[in-house]
């Protein structure tokens, strides 16, 4: 099932964070009580069915936080993109300009300014693991970085006149294909499973190198994403006014 990380306290509406995985949930919920509280699933109707319990019990905003498919060909794993719009399955949805840009300008003044962009975030409904496939979306639409999330949390903002913001960190670049492997463990409620893992690695021992390489990107895109949450928490600008 899909699951919900620190429920609000106090009668305060929290902000949402809709994320993908556990992981990202656990760093957007952090030690609780500050008014975030996270969603997540990798599957699309265990999300969105989270998200609208979530959204029932009252929220302040929403916001699609976690990691991203690189699409800029200049983006390094790491890389922080604080979306002006998402453009995915729905058409184009705007980010709440004035969020966004307190977001924007808190992270530029901390040391996460010179890996922190602005632009599209895309959406896509299955995973985009070829360099060809994200070089094909970059093109199409301009976008920076893509996820399967942000598409999701816009639409259920906007149906409910909610503030919606995105902040995504880069974990594979535009230049780099994943391998089986990488997916082979995610499971439909966002945890991981290492049996799959293996067993693909078994299958084909030539992607151990690819699936190092994304274990490498995935530790400074989580990185990234922590010391974003931390400076968007102690600014104010988790939250929209």
């Amino acid at each position: 099932m899909a699951a919900a990380l620190n429920p609000r306290a106090g009668g305060a509406l929290p902000v949402i964070a809709v994320t993908g995985m556990a992981f990202e949930a656990s760093i957007a919920a952090g030690k609780g009580g500050d008014g975030i509280e996270a969603v997540y699933a990798a599957r699309a109707d265990l999300l969105q069915r989270a998200l609208d319990a979530a959204l029932e019990r009252g929220a302040a905003g929403v916001i699609s936080f976690g990691t991203a498919g690189g699409l800029g060909p200049d983006l390094e794993p790491g890389t922080i993109v604080i979306a002006e719009a998402v453009d995915g399955p729905f058409g184009r949805i705007a980010c709440d300009a004035a969020w966004s840009a307190r977001m924007a300008a808190a992270l530029m003044a901390s040391p996460l300014a010179a890996q922190t962009r602005r632009g599209i975030e895309a959406a896509v409904a299955a995973p985009l693991t070829g360099a060809a496939d994200k070089a094909a979306l970059h093109q199409s639409n301009g976008a920076l970085a893509v996820d399967m999330e942000s598409h999701l949390a816009a639409a259920a903002a906007a149906a409910r006149g909610l503030p919606f913001a995105v902040c995504r960190a880069v974990v594979d670049p535009a230049w780099r294909s994943l391998p089986k492997a990488a997916m082979a463990g995610l499971r439909d409620d966002g945890s991981t499973a290492v049996l799959p893992i293996l067993r693909e690695l078994a299958r084909d021992p030539l992607q151990l190198g690819g699936l190092l390489r994304v274990a490498a990107d995935a530790g400074a895109a989580r990185k990234a994403l922590t010391a974003a949450r931390r400076v968007l928490t102690a600014s104010g600008a988790f939250f929209p006014r």
